[in-house]
């Protein structure tokens, strides 16, 4: 493979001018940029994306911290990230964290030492501390998951608002016995979807029992098939759910198919993304729909702006109720 010097050689001229040809800076005459290209297209050269890359300080690299890649819920939002990103002829790394700090401390490091050019990041775990410091001399965009009151901008969609419209819709059909399949209240969302459940019941006098809120480790489907037995075994059953995230509003449907139960007949069930396999179940599962590939749109975006030195204002995207078959008598 051919190298610069031999281009150089080649044209008869100096190695700083075939940079300069590169970079297609304006001192060099149109006889000489010529007899360059010419010598590039021979010699087949092709330039190091990294030596022209740190001479403007700058990775064309986007990182993008997730805690873990088999959730679906990712797969449309690194999909809008990732057009967005290179259509604007940047490349992006995505980043599994898995909750780890050793990992976190890894991709910041990449950030601080310029082989990044700014983070999204999607992980809820995150460091916040370390990651508000890193955002105050690079740009940092949050996704999905953010901070209340937070510095850094971020884009999500209104959790609270979407729980208490998923919860009234099962209180519509005729429900008064509801129960929430929550994960982790030390994440925003859990808090603010917790909060949504809430705020539905009470509006139409309905009681709010500790024995009806389940909390989950995590968002697998394992986890809903665990949560909905556990509801199965109690004196008073509800008669239906509303799971904080679509793999555990399918793990506790394969729960109650497995007890002999029906869904919606018996139990109603609402879940909250709109993956891909919320309608693929049986039957199809009720949903909030997240704008998951608009997410990831605007996160990129947001994060050029900000690398360009854009200011950039947080965004609230809508959702939307999908009604599916498990509320549907």
């Amino acid at each position: 493979m051919a190298n610069i010097q031999q281009v150089a050689e080649k044209a008869g001229v100096s190695v700083a001018t075939v940079s300069r040809v590169l970079n297609h800076a304006a001192s060099v005459s149109t006889k000489t940029r010529l007899k360059v290209e010419n010598a590039i297209k021979e010699l087949n050269y092709e330039p190091s994306m990294l030596g022209r890359n740190l001479r403007n300080s700058e990775s064309r690299l986007l990182l993008v911290l997730l805690p873990s890649i088999s959730n679906p819920f990712y797969t449309e939002i690194i999909n809008g990230i990732q057009n967005t990103a290179i259509s604007n002829s940047y490349n992006i790394l995505l980043c599994e964290t898995d909750s780890n700090p050793q990992r976190e401390n890894i991709y910041f490091n990449m950030i601080k030492n310029k082989l990044a050019d700014g983070v999204i990041s999607m992980d809820p775990t995150v460091n916040r501390q370390k990651l508000t410091e890193l955002a105050e001399s690079h740009p940092v965009i949050l996704c999905s998951e953010y901070d209340e009151g937070g510095s850094v901008p971020f884009v999500t969609i209104d959790s609270e608002l979407a729980a208490y419209q998923a919860v009234k819709h099962l209180i519509r059909l005729g429900n008064k016995k509801i129960a929430l399949i929550n994960s982790d209240e030390k994440f925003l969302y859990a808090r603010q979807r917790r909060s949504g459940y809430e705020r539905a019941l009470k509006e139409f006098g309905l009681p709010i029992r500790e024995e009806w809120i389940y909390h989950t480790r995590d968002l697998e489907f394992q986890n809903g098939v665990q949560a909905m037995r556990m509801l199965l075994e109690l004196e008073e059953k509800p008669t239906a759910v509303f799971a904080v995230s679509d793999t555990l509003a399918i793990g506790a449907l394969k729960g109650i198919n497995g007890s002999g139960l029906h869904v919606p007949n018996d139990l109603a069930i609402i879940g909250f993304d709109n993956i891909s396999f919320s309608n693929m179940t049986n039957p199809t599962l009720t949903t909030v729909s997240q704008p998951m590939y608009k997410m990831g749109v605007t996160a990129a975006n947001m994060l050029i702006m900000s690398i360009r030195g854009e200011q950039v204002e947080s965004v609230v995207l809508d959702h939307d109720l999908i009604i599916r078959e498990s509320t549907m008598g």
